[in-house]
């Protein structure tokens, strides 16, 4: 987990576009949102904040046999200052991460 969120930024996760829309609601918590397209979405943190994010998938990354689905996502805040970022991304990012073991 990162100390500081950018107004902007992205990340490759290894999701398909089927786990990412899966995830999302829970992700968000209670904030509203609006899919704003298939691989879109508008996110409404608090009174004014905003944010925007698309993704798309690429192609697997493939380690042997093994095949690793990759999304590329860009997050675009406005409204919101440094910690209400890193208050929301903390829990977007505990949500959606992923396990093993």
């Amino acid at each position: 987990m990162q100390s500081h969120y950018p107004a902007e930024f992205e990340r490759i996760m290894g999701y398909t576009p089927n786990e990412w829309r899966m995830r999302l609601p829970h992700a968000i918590g209670p904030n509203p949102w609006d899919d704003e397209s298939p691989s879109a979405a508008c996110v409404h943190l608090g009174a004014s904040g905003v944010l925007r994010i698309d993704w798309e998938a690429l192609p697997p990354r493939v380690i042997a046999l093994m095949q690793i689905p990759q999304m590329r996502v860009r997050f675009a805040f406005s409204g919101l200052d440094d910690a209400e970022r890193l208050t929301f991304m903390r829990r977007f990012d505990l949500t959606m991460q992923k396990g093993g073991g």
